[in-house]
């Protein structure tokens, strides 16, 4: 024990160590402001035109025009203020978002590169004096280009549930298409190689001066696992039905499966099952509660992978916001975890906006693989300062094995004695159900591994292409979700864990919203991940905040190594935009959805003042 610690303490030494390095390197140079721009892909013509043109006629309109978007970007910039703020501090830069799939156009039966929307982009590169962060777009969102529902009509580019392929979704207004990632040989695939070969070219033969300009690169978007309704089935409450089964991730299935164990004969030993082949294992998909099963090793749901989360919010009146309330989770009677309420629960938040901050979410994934069959109580306790408890609940669960044999009562340890929590903490528990049934199936952890492997191989390989021209020498940034940031998702459906760890491929881009912006949980993640570089390409606290705490904030940050933040920009927004097509993530004076105004008017005076 004693030489485990002198260990930890020797990599958080040298952590400290790196991180005043980077706070020290990063107070040399302005920190990098990179906001997006809702209309970056047209021109000051066209804005006017804006209630009653498509945007497909607005583009038409900017090329008749020979306007590219530079002027409008620059004089949306100049409502938040100038280049580089009045103490040097910050530098105001903007990101250049790229829609690869809409820098295609039909020439006969093929799909080439639109050297005339490619042009525009770069000019915009050219025009600007400002630095820029290129965003290489090409993810599920839709972005209205022609060769989107011709690509869609191909299965092959389709992620497929266990019903087939995903059907085209729309998330609040705009449509999601269901690409798939598991393999490398497809249509929507090359398109997106034949986009970014042909823009990256473009931006290598600009001049030094121009080229210096592009201070990163963030590649793809959210590249994820999806399932049904995508708009609201993060949580726990729809059915388990998730990607990829299709032909060519069953079988990159089967690889994975043949390098890791050799043979068909260590497998089966591993999961205890009896397959005279590698050709007859598919990935699990049927829940057992509501499915025959063949073979147990088929079963799947949000919990089969292992672990068991568990999970609610809590808050004490008057308690700080530097100092999170503390949560104890007992196992039959034994304490097994200590975690802080520091979550970022906007849905609390919006229920009860007297709590003034969204961080107070608390979860711990409990690892049940080696617990013993049985009916467990689990207990939950809220801690204060002086180590008083006050009791938040119970719950009652069932682990159960593969022989679903029935289970029975674990025996209880005395629990510390506890007070009441009404009146004292205000609290919930989400996870467990009362009574809940775990089990646990070792190939679903198998599917779920490879699938984040997925992830991982996607992103890496447009790094990769990016990596071998002349931006080689610029930060190549992900631009990933996080939704172990948001303690109500099930984060399995995403399959992002191992995209968000350190690796060689790609630095790491996390977009950030609600508490995690602001609140210490995504810094403590951080610091565990190891991760000393990062760059947020979206973000945005989703409450108002002063300028003082927007400072705090941004420097907190820059502290900690993000190389840019970019956040959604519009000042024209309520002017321009009919309610129900207003980006409500878009900082603007004009915008009063959580609090972007006065987001708006924080980093403005922080640039002026």
């Amino acid at each position: 024990m004693i030489e485990w610690k002198g260990v930890r303490l020797a990599r958080v030494a040298l952590a400290l160590a790196a991180w005043a390095f980077l706070g020290a390197l990063s107070a040399k140079e302005p920190f990098l402001l990179a906001p997006m721009l809702q209309d970056a892909d047209l021109c000051e013509a066209a804005i006017p035109e804006s209630m009653r043109l498509q945007r497909a006629e607005m583009t038409r309109l900017c090329l008749q025009k020979g306007q590219t978007p530079a002027s409008l970007i620059e004089s949306d910039l100049s409502t938040l203020g100038p280049r580089f703020s009045r103490d040097g501090q910050f530098e105001l830069g903007y990101t250049l978002s790229v829609p690869l799939l809409r820098l295609l156009t039909r020439k006969g039966a093929e799909w080439v590169p639109d050297a005339q929307a490619i042009g525009r982009l770069i000019r915009t590169v050219r025009e600007l004096n400002r630095s820029v962060v290129l965003y290489l777009f090409a993810t599920h969102f839709g972005v209205d280009a022609p060769i989107e529902t011709v690509l869609a009509r191909h299965p092959a580019n389709l992620a497929a549930s266990i019903n087939g392929p995903m059907p085209v979704d729309k998330y609040f207004l705009t449509t999601i298409y269901p690409w798939t990632f598991a393999s490398l040989d497809t249509s929507i695939t090359r398109s997106r190689e034949k986009a970014l070969d042909a823009f990256v070219a473009e931006v290598c033969r600009l001049p030094p001066e121009h080229l210096r300009k592009v201070r990163a690169v963030t590649v793809l978007g959210e590249v994820h696992h999806l399932f049904p309704n995508f708009e609201r089935g993060m949580g726990y409450d729809q059915p388990y039905v998730t990607t990829d089964y299709g032909e060519a991730s069953v079988e990159g299935f089967r690889a994975f499966l043949r390098n890791r164990f050799r043979s068909v004969a260590a497998l089966n030993r591993a999961i205890d099952a009896n397959f005279a082949d590698f050709n007859q294992v598919n990935p699990p998909s049927k829940d057992i509660r509501r499915q025959k099963l063949n073979h147990f090793v088929e079963h799947l749901d949000p919990f089969a992978h292992g672990t068991l989360p568990i999970f609610g919010w809590a808050h004490e009146s008057g308690r700080a916001q530097s100092s999170p309330l503390w949560i104890r989770i007992y196992l039959n009677g034994s304490m097994i975890a200590r975690v802080p309420a520091s979550l970022g629960r906007q849905d609390v938040l919006e229920a009860k906006p007297a709590l003034t901050s969204a961080n107070v979410g608390w979860r711990f994934d409990m690892d049940f693989t080696a617990i013993e069959p049985g009916v467990h109580r689990i207990d939950i306790a809220a801690e204060r300062a002086d180590g008083t408890l006050f009791s938040l609940g119970s719950r009652r669960i069932s682990i159960v094995d593969r022989t679903q044999a029935e289970p029975r009562a674990v025996p209880m340890k005395r629990l510390p004695d506890m007070r009441p929590a009404k009146g004292v903490v205000e609290a919930w528990i989400d996870q467990p159900a009362e009574l809940a049934s775990y089990f646990f199936n070792p190939l679903a952890a198998m599917w779920q591994e490879y699938r984040q492997q997925q992830v991982v191989q996607y992103i890496a390989h447009f790094a990769k292409r990016v990596r071998s021209t002349c931006l080689g020498g610029k930060e190549i940034f992900s631009h990933q979700i996080a939704p172990f940031l948001n303690p109500s998702w099930d984060t399995t459906r995403f399959a992002v864990d191992a995209s968000l760890q350190r690796t060689d491929e790609f630095q790491l881009g996390v977009n950030l919203y609600g508490g995690a912006a602001y609140g210490e949980s995504f810094f403590s993640w951080l610091r565990s991940a190891g991760h000393t570089r990062y760059a947020v390409p979206e973000f945005h606290p989703m409450r108002p905040l002063s300028k003082g705490e927007t400072l705090a904030m941004l420097n907190k940050h820059r502290a900690h190594g993000a190389r840019f933040i970019s956040f959604f920009l519009d000042p024209r927004e309520a002017r321009l935009r009919p309610e129900a097509v207003r980006n409500k993530f878009a900082l603007g004076p004009e915008n009063p959805a959580y609090g972007s105004d006065r987001l708006f008017a924080a980093v403005r005076s922080i640039m002026l003042d």
